[in-house]
């Protein structure tokens, strides 16, 4: 059955202005090759006499001859500027099956409907177009695009920024394809920015260091100057698709699932600028570093976790990706970690001055308990860890002990959780470091003199015996009571043993249940009672100004 338009349709047509042009009409791939990415046809109606094209449409390759003809409806009545809407006198097409569908639909419209084997113009067009497109550069070379990505999610789940600084630099001597050595600074122990810098050189990195640090590069204009001056490859990390939460003012990424990290590749070079494409000498030099860097991180972790940069080396053989020109090569690549090249960065940062961190004695106190100890915000709860896990945090948390042997009665170690961002909860474990560590954790009661509600106060004691409140709960709660009574018999049977954990992931999908990578910090202590704290029961004041 053929087509047609309908009576009211055709009778605004035949109202249009006839010109007495020719129009060139072609519907044809986006791409002529088999393998790529861009999916779809691309329709056209150009005017030949004025030389404009009236309408363009991209459909999908099995969208049937009704999309031509809507498109022409559309280059007749409202064609792309500066053209106006007409009905041309003729149109010539290259296929015969259209020539007659067009025939059976625009009969009544006065329009000579013809076949031609060429069509100059729009052939004219689409070979532009294809050049456009074959000079088009990729990110990524093909052969390196889906290797280098999946190489970096690797490094994403490895998190060297757990146990790196920016400071602590690794070497990675290539060797391949007039590149040396390249020098790996990791970034995100501070939650903020992850990724990885690989410098081309020491002198690079020295700069910009000294660049960035120095009192006269505080202007944004000189920072982004010393910025585009450094000389190194480059690895970040984004959320996928960049969504803005406007709720959030700043997400760490850590706390996000893998499948919302999106790795980005590229270049600074103080001739060049910043480049967010890698060429393939490039691409290689990446894929080999971060292939021995994912290695070293996995079997060095331990040992990474060392106060002081430990000095390490290793030899790996790593495997480039093939191509259609290339077998498979094996390449050797060292990993050593620098030690002193570290200790002169330390040094030009000036980290490690203790005048540059509060001491928690000169924050000021709230009475006989503080309260600023936690962070606000937090997620809190009362609970208990297996000895197996407590076995695994000892190992690759930062841990603190009590004096004694722990007993392991029970189900395990009665802990209380304390859930926040990353710099949040390094924070934390540093307040509680500087006091000299944690010697208590215990209940104590309260009350609201006015409201007349009673709570069930926790609270930490530190070893230079300072009191710090982490919650208050009431004392009615249903359950909170059963978690309490469960603390206690915990408590009991480890002999007065208890715990401490801090984790990251506060605004992530482990939000209230971390998972073992989430947890930073073990800090081991006695279970204390009222009588122990010995500080009565607590009046909650109203505070005046």
């Amino acid at each position: 059955m053929t087509m047609s338009l309908n009576c009211s349709t055709r009778r605004r047509l035949q109202k249009l202005n006839q010109i007495s042009s020719v129009w060139e009409g072609d519907r044809r791939p986006l791409s002529t090759h088999k393998d790529s990415e861009v999916q779809g046809e691309c329709i056209l109606w150009v005017d030949g006499s004025q030389g404009v094209v009236r309408a363009m449409d991209v459909v999908a390759p099995e969208t049937g001859p009704e999309a031509v003809v809507r498109t022409l409806l559309r280059a007749m009545e409202h064609p792309n500027s500066p053209a106006q809407p007409a009905r041309p006198q003729k149109i010539v097409v290259s296929d015969r099956e259209l020539q007659f569908f067009l025939r059976g639909v625009l009969q009544e419209l006065e329009i000579v409907i013809d076949y031609v084997p060429q069509l100059p113009l729009i052939n004219e067009l689409y070979r532009g177009f294809q050049e456009v497109r074959n000079e088009y550069t990729p990110d990524l070379p093909s052969q390196f695009a889906e290797p280098l990505k999946k190489k970096a999610l690797e490094i994403w789940q490895a998190a060297p920024w757990e146990l790196l600084e920016e400071h602590q630099i690794l070497a990675i001597e290539l060797n391949q394809n007039d590149v040396g050595t390249l020098y790996a600074s990791v970034m995100g122990m501070l939650g903020m920015e992850y990724g990885i810098l690989f410098y081309r050189s020491q002198d690079s990195l020295r700069r910009f260091r000294a660049s960035v640090l120095s009192d006269e590069e505080e202007s944004p204009e000189l920072l982004e100057e010393a910025f585009l001056k450094q000389d190194c490859l480059f690895l970040t990390f984004e959320r996928t698709g960049g969504e803005e939460d406007e709720e959030i003012d700043i997400i760490d990424l850590a706390d996000l699932p893998i499948t919302q990290i999106q790795p980005s590749f590229g270049i600074i070079h103080p001739l060049e600028g910043l480049r967010a494409v890698l060429y393939e000498e490039e691409a290689a030099a990446v894929f080999l570093a971060l292939a021995a860097l994912t290695r070293f991180i996995s079997s060095k972790r331990r040992q990474l976790t060392a106060e002081v940069f430990p000095d390490l080396s290793d030899r790996y053989r790593i495997a480039l990706p093939k191509n259609k020109t290339r077998k498979s090569v094996q390449v050797d690549v060292t990993v050593n970690t620098m030690p002193e090249l570290a200790a002169e960065l330390e040094a030009m940062a000036g980290f490690g001055h203790e005048d540059e961190f509060v001491d928690v004695d000169d924050v000021p106190s709230l009475g006989a308990i503080r309260d600023d100890l936690i962070p606000e915000d937090s997620f809190l709860s009362l609970g208990v860890i297996s000895w197996e896990m407590v076995e695994h945090l000892r190992e690759t948390a930062t841990h603190f002990a009590q004096p004694g042997e722990m007993s392991s009665r029970g189900d395990g170690l009665p802990v209380i959780l304390i859930q926040t961002s990353r710099p949040k909860a390094k924070n934390l474990i540093a307040a509680i470091q500087a006091t000299g560590g944690l010697k208590g954790i215990g209940f104590n009661p309260g009350a609201d003199v006015f409201g007349g509600d009673r709570y069930d106060l926790g609270i930490i004691q530190t070893e230079n015996g300072e009191l710090f409140l982490f919650g208050e709960f009431l004392e009615d709660d249903s359950v909170h009571v059963a978690a309490r009574k469960k603390w206690d018999e915990r408590c009991k049977k480890t002999e007065g043993y208890c715990g401490l954990i801090i984790a990251r992931g506060l605004m992530g999908a482990s939000r209230g249940q971390p998972q073992l990578r989430d947890m930073m910090a073990l800090f081991e202590a006695r279970s204390l009672s009222a009588q122990d704290l010995g500080i009565g029961t607590l009046q909650l004041m109203p505070q005046f100004e």
